[in-house]
């Protein structure tokens, strides 16, 4: 068991492995890894046997930026019979734990979606047989390791687990949210899976509260100041140009025609500040340390446009810039980045003040 298994964004497989590559040789365990082009998943592969149970245990998969999800592969499926897949499965299953969930799964990429529907159909008879073996909890259960399958096609796959304290929650590391039909543009969904992302049901009750106030910079026309609206809270929009009337009717929205980067709130104290503003990452990093080491406010989400190339590379500058300067600031924080679903070129960071 030596092997992980990595889903991303098709398309940034390149990055996924860099990153991971980086994270397992801090904690000692080194390999290489396999990937293929706008595929949505890469293969890391340790030098050691027990390499991919390492990694499962010792690395955090907060940690990860460019990882959807992520799982221990305990065997690989080749030339599985068509008529009985599943008896070819199950007699691969005896190095997996029991279980309380079973996800069939695929590549993101074009290449691969045909597959997403196939998977489907053989999640039941195979969620039925590992019942039956014992291997899967007869109701599904949160709080246990879950098995995958993941199948490159009809007949070739790798088999594996992850941990439910150690993962993405979502099926394939994606979380299908809804888009509400009056909010003023689809960024708004990148919010709104920020907020299930970064903070745990609990923590939204605490920190995201109805009659906070909030400042959103490059706002219009309001997909974002959308979802701190829908949560209660008194909005400062920061943009040059024109807000979406039904925000303005709501009473909590007040609109600040000014430049993001100029702006500086009239009371400190803010409890949010989020900002999805086009603009180079490292002018957003700064912006964002600003606001924080200043008390402007107390957390922030914020995204960090990509470059076409050498995107691993950028972010790693812009975030040690970042943590510098909150560093040499003497402030205490909390760093959390996610390249989200609804991401495209860009990273979602979460930035709380902890002193």
């Amino acid at each position: 068991m030596n092997r992980v298994l990595l889903h991303c964004r098709p398309g940034f497989e390149k990055d996924c492995a860099a990153e991971f590559q980086e994270l397992a040789a801090e904690i000692g365990v080194y390999g290489y890894p396999r990937l293929e082009a706008d595929s949505g998943f890469v293969l890391f592969e340790g030098y050691g046997a027990e390499d991919g149970v390492a990694l499962m245990e010792r690395l955090d998969f907060d940690q990860m930026i460019f990882t959807r999800s992520w799982f221990v592969i305990t065997a690989q499926l080749s030339d599985m019979d068509p008529a009985d897949r599943v008896s070819a499965v199950m007699a691969a299953c005896d190095d997996l734990p029991k279980a309380g969930k079973l996800w069939v799964e695929s590549g993101d990429g074009d290449d691969y979606r045909s597959m997403l529907s196939f998977c489907r159909k053989f999640t039941v008879p195979l969620r039925q047989a590992l019942r039956n073996a014992g291997k899967l909890t007869k109701t599904e259960k949160e709080k246990m390791p879950r098995l995958h399958l993941f199948l490159s096609d009809s007949s070739h796959g790798y088999l594996g687990y992850s941990r439910s304290d150690n993962g993405s929650p979502f099926y394939m590391g994606i979380e299908r949210l809804k888009f509400p039909s009056d909010a003023p543009s689809r960024s708004t969904l990148k919010l709104d899976e920020a907020f299930s992302v970064f903070l745990t049901p609990e923590q939204q009750e605490e920190r995201v509260r109805s009659g906070m106030r909030a400042v959103d910079l490059g706002a219009c026309p309001g997909g974002w100041t959308y979802q701190l609206v829908r949560r209660g809270m008194f909005v400062s929009a920061v943009d040059n140009g024109q807000m979406a009337d039904s925000l303005m009717e709501t009473g909590q929205v007040t609109h600040y025609p000014a430049d993001g980067f100029k702006f500086q709130p009239e009371k400190p104290g803010n409890q949010w500040l989020v900002c999805d503003m086009v603009e180079k990452p490292h002018r957003v990093a700064q912006l964002m340390a600003r606001w924080v080491v200043n008390r402007w406010c107390e957390q922030a989400i914020f995204n960090l446009k990509l470059p076409m190339k050498q995107r691993y590379a950028s972010v790693c500058e812009c975030l040690n810039q970042l943590t510098e300067i909150l560093d040499n600031s003497g402030v205490g924080y909390e760093l959390k980045a996610k390249h989200l679903y609804h991401d495209r070129e860009e990273i979602t960071v979460y930035l709380r003040r902890t002193d």
